[in-house]
């Protein structure tokens, strides 16, 4: 189901509700496209469990192929900083430009 943000704006959030009771998403559309979705609790919640046993397949399938690497906690920070201060750097302008 999809409505627009000048529904809700009208109508009020109330009206998820009824339209939940209907269908098990609803799509908001934003000046012409989609943006939000609102689900109830039950199916975020389950759809969440989903994506983290997800995760956990991944994680468990890079344990068994040995995908992994050993570090201390400084050593592991140390490296997320240093990819964080590189990616910032390739988003910079470039000098004389």
């Amino acid at each position: 189901m999809i409505i627009s943000a000048n529904e809700i704006k009208t109508k009020g959030v109330s009206i998820f509700s009824k339209l939940l009771s209907k269908c098990e998403e609803v799509i908001i559309n934003v000046r012409g496209k989609n943006k939000y979705v609102v689900m109830d609790i039950k199916r975020y919640k389950y759809l969440r469990e989903l994506e983290l046993d997800a995760a956990y397949q991944r994680v468990m399938e890079d344990i068994k192929t040995g995908n992994y690497k050993i570090q201390k906690a400084h050593q592991h920070v140390n490296e997320i900083a240093n990819a964080i201060q590189n990616s910032d750097n390739r988003n910079l302008p470039k000098k004389g430009r």
